[in-house]
């Protein structure tokens, strides 16, 4: 069959168009946390690109934005609640306090 005379063929993938999470008025900037929160897991790591859908301009603003708000203590560095909680003291320390006093 001749290329010119074959009917066109439709996809058979069929995809809907997701939005961008980044609308053209909002500035990507480190005092933004609303915007930035959006791009950080619970534990305070960065989304990687393929999870947040932006473009590799808007991910490299973001990663920098997020970076400056960390130096500035705007972000911690790190989200783990369960690294500063306080346990009981074990019979290891408590005998330690014993002897030394």
């Amino acid at each position: 069959m001749d290329k010119s005379k074959r009917p066109f063929l439709k996809s058979k993938r069929s995809f809907r168009r997701r939005l961008p999470p980044i609308e053209s008025g909002d500035r990507i900037d480190y005092r933004n946390m609303s915007l930035i929160s959006r791009f950080i897991s619970e534990q305070g790591k960065i989304f990687s690109r393929r999870v947040n859908r932006l473009t590799l301009k808007q991910q490299r603003l973001i990663t920098i934005a997020i970076k400056q708000a960390r130096i500035l203590s705007l972000l911690p560095f790190l989200n783990n609640d369960k690294q500063f909680e306080r346990t009981e003291s074990t019979a290891r320390t408590t005998s330690l306090r014993i002897r030394n006093k």
